[in-house]
């Protein structure tokens, strides 16, 4: 009988590969059809090591098979790569049990032609996991050559988007980010407040047990460091959000009374921060378009215990049905993601370099529509999670050369905001190699009074 973790992973993979869905999605899904928390915890860590190591392991199986991937049935693909994750990078997992599941797994797909070639290939790969031949880091500065196929194979990165990040920030720089992405973070957590200050959490948290310490950077953010504070918690006493997504909502800097419009809420961490920045005491509008985004926003608003939220259903990239009243318009606007390459692996192989083009043209769309619901004197601020120029500074700087009601703001005079994670040009920017936190972007407008 095949372990269950491993025919759960398969399905996760095969679903993301064929473009169903995404990792999350999937993973989601699979654990509903699993009864042991260990099962849950082993298919998800195969499927997102997978994703976050495949470039590699294609590398690796090719070499062995002396085939390409492309030319596998896609079943047989995703066998070799999910067993020769485990084989490689799950020691304590043996490799007779893995080898012996890949063969069943593709007599199961139906592939009982392939199972031989199965067999051979990661019976091969086990035997050199000593010395596998994937690209070593150069010595030599001036083989950039050797320094792309080092950090875009053996690191695991689409090449077009190393060398992107090689030609901007160096090699040094480029190797720490795909490193740093290459780690299986931690959660982290935000306090809920006003119903709990972070001090209160992590005492509440260390009665259960639940180790955390306090993030760099956002005043709220708790890193877990040990426990599992979602099984043995009331969720409303934090909210799990990313410490760079908390920087942003700290760009916002409403306070109580304030009006604020969240044109791209879901799932809520940012809308419920700014509401708890408000102490409660004001009104925030929070949209999303797809029925199920604005579902998942309103669990979260409704777990927060947020009274000063209201939800609505509406497409920013058509013009809003709100007046220019709001005193903070806040757009985080979809992205293509690249910025979060280590909670979401799976993005670096669905993303292309012509997907940028296509986001930025949307994203100008919902800046001018998020724009005109900005009342005089009020602020309109831009954020994404991407690393890339053309879905950041390009977008606010052509924004600022067609629209001159409005005025930069520097994020360096907003009292909450750290200046550490705050750029020359007065962006909020954060990036792995230098924060330790994922590749945001973060621009603050303010609408000119009327003369």
């Amino acid at each position: 009988m095949i372990a269950p973790a491993r025919v759960a992973a398969f399905d996760i993979l095969t679903a993301v590969a064929a473009g169903r869905t995404d990792l999350p999605s999937a993973i989601a899904r699979a654990r509903t059809r699993l009864d042991d928390d260990r099962d849950k915890s082993l298919a998800a860590e195969i499927a997102t090591g997978v994703e976050r190591w495949r470039g590699a392991l294609d590398y690796l199986i090719e070499a062995v098979a002396d085939r390409r991937l492309d030319r596998l049935d896609p079943e047989i693909a995703t066998i070799l790569r999910l067993s020769a994750y485990q084989l490689l990078h799950l020691a304590r997992v043996p490799a007779a049990a893995v080898v012996n599941d890949a063969v069943e797994l593709a007599r199961k797909a139906k592939k009982r032609s392939a199972s031989g070639f199965v067999n051979g290939v990661l019976r091969s790969l086990s035997r050199k996991r000593s010395a596998l031949p994937l690209p070593s880091r150069p010595a030599d500065a001036a083989d950039r050559q050797g320094m792309l196929d080092y950090l875009s194979i053996t690191l695991s990165h689409p090449r077009w988007l190393v060398t992107r990040w090689y030609d901007r920030y160096g090699f040094e720089d480029t190797e720490r980010w795909l490193r740093f992405n290459n780690v299986q973070p931690r959660l982290t957590l935000r306090a809920n407040g006003p119903k709990v200050s972070r001090e209160q959490l992590t005492g509440e948290l260390d009665r259960h047990e639940i180790q955390v310490a306090a993030g760099r950077f956002a005043p709220d953010a708790l890193i877990v460091q040990g426990g599992h504070p979602l099984r043995v918690m009331d969720e409303g006493w934090f909210v799990v959000q990313d410490e760079a997504s908390q920087l942003v909502s700290l760009l916002v800097d409403a306070t109580a009374g304030s009006r604020v419009l969240d044109c791209c809420a879901s799932p809520g961490g940012k809308t419920t921060a700014v509401a708890s920045a408000m102490a409660d005491d004001g009104l925030i509008v929070a949209c999303d378009i797809r029925p199920k985004r604005v579902e998942l926003l309103k669990r979260t608003v409704s777990t927060s215990g947020s009274r000063s939220v209201r939800i609505v259903q509406a497409n920013v990239l058509k013009p809003l049905p709100f007046p220019a009243a709001f005193s903070h318009v806040l757009l985080d606007a979809p992205c293509s993601g690249l910025g979060t390459l280590r909670r979401d692996p799976d993005i670096r192989w669905r993303r292309q370099e012509a997907d940028l083009p296509v986001l930025a043209s949307a994203q100008r769309q919902m800046l001018a529509h998020a724009a005109a619901c900005v009342a005089p004197g009020g602020r309109l601020i831009y954020a994404t999670c991407s690393s890339e120029p053309e879905e950041n500074e390009h977008i606010v700087e052509g924004f600022m050369a067609s629209d001159d009601s409005f005025a930069p703001v520097d994020a360096r005079t907003i009292a909450a905001v750290p200046s550490e994670v705050v750029d020359a040009r007065g962006y909020l920017r954060t990036l792995p190699h230098r924060h330790d936190l994922e590749a945001f972007f973060g621009a603050v407008f303010e609408r000119r009074q009327r003369g």
